[in-house]
This record gives C-alpha cells, structure tokens and sequence, in this order.
C-alpha cells in the first residue's frame, strides 16, 4: 500500500491533497472516505482547515443520502437491529453506512468498536461503510465531528446512513439535528416501564419500534406496541407528520419479521416530507443549528489555549481572594481573547 492510500496519514503526516481526495469520495471509494472522516477528527489546525475546504468541494455536488438517527435502550438488540435491517437494504441494492454518537466514547473508547465486531455479516459487505465514534472531550466536539462524517458518507454516494446514539440523554437532541427521520428501539415491556421514556425523546421519535417481537416475547411486544402507540396519540400534532404519524411498530431483528414493513413507512414518510417542503426546510433549520455550534466550539477552543489557561488560573485566584469579582474578571479574560 502507498502512503498515499494509508487511512493514518491523514492525521500522522502532511495534509492530503483535497482535491484528489474528494474525487476519490465522489466515486465512491471506501478507503478515501475512511481517511477523510480520520482528516475530521483530527484537531490539528491544519487538518480543520484542509476539512473545511474539503467539505466545501463536496457540498457543490449536493448529495443527499437518507440519514436515519436511531436510539434505544442498553439491551435493546440495537446492534443486531443494524445488521439486519442493513442487511435488508443492501439486498435490496442499496448502500449504507453506519455511524455512532458517544458520548461515553471519552471515557470507554467507545461501545461501537464492540459492536463493529458484532456486525459480522454487515461488516463484510462491500456496500456497507461501519464507523466507529470519535473519541472528543465533549459532546459538542463529538457531535460536530459525525455531523460532518455523515455529509462525507452522501457525498460517498451510500444511500441509507445509519446514525445511532450509544449514549443517553443530550445525544438523542444531537443525533436529531443531523438526521432525517429519528427511530426510537424499545423492548417489550410491562406498562409501568413505559414511563421510564423520557418525553422529549418520545418527541423527537418519528417510529418508535418495539424489538424482540418473536417467540415467547411476541405478546409482551404486542402489548408494548399498543401502549406506545397510545402515547404517540396523546403528544401534540407535529406539522411536518401526515396522519398517522409518529407511529409504533413491532419487529424482530433476529427473524428479520417486521422490517421490510417499517422501512416502507420510513419511505413514506421521507416521500411526504419532501413533497410538502417539510424535508428541505428541516435541512434548513439543522445548517443554521450546526453554524451556531460551530461558532460556540470554536470560541470554547480558545479558551484551552496556554495563555487563556494560564490567565484564568491567575484571575480564578484573584477571585477566590476576594480582589477582583467574577464579573470583572470574566470581562476581563474576554478582553484578552477579543471578544470583550
């Protein structure tokens, strides 16, 4: 292999040359796009503005692949939801990526890594692209870096990608500020567990699919389904859902049953949206959600410099000691960065 082919060299050596790079995206290669996603995470200077220019190059050709967030619970089979349901969309002649947002990625590496190896068959797949998550020091970092992954992977031409939340909480909101559509994996549960869903994640969820429905499970799912789809009926009407939806649904990843199903109504779905101008506009409304993070990450990046570090270490004594007031000190840090 060349040097040149090396996924690494993106972050351990010069900057790639973009414009070869992003021709190898545009047709498809696996390899480039590996190593234009390690180019994203870098947090070299250079390397940040080698990605902008990057991602520059590529927006002009404006692809756009289906982006399906998805959520679920520890245990709820996620992994074995993504191999099949990949699995079905690669039989069906389409191509797919799949990428993780974790948070817990700064602290465990990462449970995608676990689950890259799970995806036995997926994995395999000449038309399936697996991504394991950036490891950042915060979510926004995190966030930041897959948002960007994903429009590499439509530029890559893969039609499906696959966003899946490993962690809980704020990761659902971001996953939903790069996704299209946003699926919600439960498992079959008793009545009460159904208020252990938080209701912002509930309103986020465009299908809620209740896994497991198979075998000695399959009346419990049923019974799941039903109290969810109770649950959606009683949340305020959402302008950009035609009637009957959000809705829930049964499936089993391990038999497959249920899934050709539900990926109709995630067409459907996506159809009417952008048909009725419900899709451009929320693409809309995710780019101007992204500049504002981008402008935050980049104004928090200033304050990890040497000297900010250094003066806010001498004025957090100051203020401990009484001899300057927080609010005084904090404008006058903000002086020194010039954006007092």
């Amino acid at each position: 292999m060349s040097a040149a082919d090396k996924p690494k060299g993106a972050t351990r050596g010069a900057v790639p040359d973009i414009d070869d790079l992003a021709t190898r995206i545009l047709n498809g290669e696996r390899r480039a796009l590996a190593r234009a996603i390690t180019l994203v995470e870098s947090g070299r200077a250079d390397h940040r503005e080698a990605t902008t220019r990057l991602l520059d190059l590529l927006a002009r050709e404006n692809r756009q692949s289906l982006r399906i967030g998805l959520s679920g619970t520890p245990g709820v089979g996620k992994s074995t939801f993504i191999e099949s349901f990949g699995m079905m969309l690669i039989a069906a002649g389409l191509r797919v990526a799949v990428l993780a947002v974790d948070p817990s990625s700064t602290r465990s590496g990462g449970s995608i890594l676990g689950d890259k190896t799970r995806m036995e068959h997926l994995s395999r797949e000449k038309n399936a692209f697996i991504r394991p998550s950036p490891s950042q020091t915060h979510l926004g970092g995190v966030g930041r870096r897959s948002r960007e992954a994903v429009a590499l992977c439509e530029a890559a031409g893969f039609d499906v990608v696959l966003i899946e939340t490993v962690g809980v909480g704020q990761s659902e909101t971001v996953v939903s500020e790069m996704s299209d559509l946003f699926l919600l994996l439960l498992a079959p549960a008793g009545g009460d567990e159904l208020q252990g869903v938080k209701r912002g994640i509930m309103e986020m969820a465009d299908i809620i699919l209740v896994n497991k429905a198979d075998g000695d499970l399959k009346p419990a799912a049923t019974r799941t389904c039903a109290d969810y789809a109770g649950a959606l009926r009683l949340l305020r009407k959402r302008p950009q859902d035609p009637d009957g939806y959000p809705k829930a649904l049964m499936v089993s990843a391990a038999t497959r049953d249920g899934l050709e199903a539900a990926w109709d109504d995630m067409q459907m779905l996506a159809d009417w949206r952008r048909e009725n101008g419900h899709w451009q506009r929320r693409r809309g409304e995710q780019a101007r959600y992204w500049f504002g993070e981008d402008v935050r990450q980049a104004l928090l990046a200033r304050l990890e410099t040497p000297w900010a570090q250094g003066r806010m270490a001498d004025l957090s004594e100051e203020v401990a000691e009484g001899r300057v007031t927080p609010a005084a000190a904090a404008k006058d840090l903000l002086a020194g960065l010039g954006v007092g």
